[in-house]
């Protein structure tokens, strides 16, 4: 179903005239008690004029020295939209930059953007899961997501936002499970990311089958994704017309496999034919991924019998460029090879 655009022009009724700016340093202090200015006009023109300046990483360090983060959590909660579009997008473009990652981990802006979540303007809760991805590439800020308790209404928000929205939320997901999983299980990650293999667009497709990776990663992520039949939609995925959907989808295929529930579920839904395809494909991205589920595969008798009449598969990919496909290849060999 298509889905509209979100937008971030202004409304129409609005001045875009940027408050006028003196030279030096002088011009932070003066925007810093416009932002706490009554007046709605001088609000918006300082935040408008902030916008621009936060593009240099020097201007950010200034501004978080100033208190600007303080200003900038406070207009989060206005009631007037404008106000609060300006306000998530200076935060985001802030976070772009290393020191304003920093300072928007401290000041405890990741939780102040909780309550935009459920924003009613597009453009808002864009800007804020913007900063959210932004913020959780790194590993205290992945732990800043967890402690804000963000997890469960992520989840939630990922059955219903708008495609572009659904995107970033399935990138901060990655970076904050990598971290922990127990409450994005809790919270029915895996039913909600098992119907986004589904999904029209080969972007969420592929971004929720990179999230199942992460999750596969934990010993109850494993169990989780069994549990929830999920490896049959990941093994139907291997023939997915986009690349990155294949490369992802052998992926979280090759975590969630480890177990010898996962190796069953996958024998049953006939995961070796696909997997020998991709690995036949010398452009394919997803070869080092399906070589390296075939050898799990492989440890079973049945998957092993199989795979015997496709050793030449293997042995050509001694020759593969890559040195991790060579070495992949090598140990498949082995492994099918091996003997009781």
């Amino acid at each position: 179903m298509a889905q509209p655009r979100i937008s971030a022009y202004l409304p129409p009724d609005i001045d875009p005239t940027k408050a006028a700016l003196a030279f030096g340093r002088r011009a932070l202090p003066k925007l810093n008690e416009e932002l706490q200015s009554p007046e709605l006009l001088t609000q918006q023109r300082a935040l408008m004029a902030l916008c621009d300046l936060v593009h240099d990483p020097e201007k950010v360090y200034q501004a978080i020295a100033l208190g600007f983060l303080d200003s900038l959590k406070t207009l989060l909660v206005h009631q007037d939209q404008t106000i609060r579009q300006k306000t998530t997008e200076v935060l985001s473009i802030m976070a772009l930059h290393s020191t304003g990652r920093d300072g928007l981990i401290r000041s405890g802006v990741v939780s102040a953007l909780t309550g935009l979540l459920d924003d009613p303007v597009d453009i808002c809760r864009k800007n804020t899961h913007r900063i959210f991805d932004v913020v959780a590439k790194l590993p205290q800020g992945a732990g800043g997501v967890l402690q804000a308790g963000l997890i469960p209404p992520l989840v939630l928000k990922l059955k219903m936002e708008l495609d572009e929205i659904q995107e970033l939320i399935l990138d901060t997901l990655s970076n904050c499970l990598r971290v922990e999983v127990s409450e994005a299980l809790a919270a029915g990650a895996v039913t909600v990311l098992k119907e986004k293999l589904s999904h029209p667009s080969a972007a969420i497709r592929s971004k929720a089958a990179w999230v199942l990776l992460e999750i596969s990663s934990h010993a109850e992520g494993k169990i989780a994704v069994c549990e929830e039949e999920v490896i049959p939609v990941l093994v139907g995925l291997l023939e997915d017309t986009q690349p990155e959907v294949q490369v992802n989808s052998a992926g979280a295929l090759m975590f969630a496999i480890v177990t010898p529930q996962g190796r069953s579920s996958a024998m049953g839904a006939e995961a070796i034919p696909p997997l020998l395809t991709l690995v036949a494909e010398e452009t394919s991205k997803a070869r080092l991924n399906a070589i390296k589920t075939l050898t799990l595969l492989a440890e079973l008798p049945e998957g092993r019998k199989r795979l015997l009449d496709h050793r030449d598969t293997f042995q050509r990919c001694l020759d593969d460029p890559s040195e991790a496909v060579q070495r992949a290849a090598e140990i498949a060999i082995t492994v099918i090879d091996w003997k009781p």
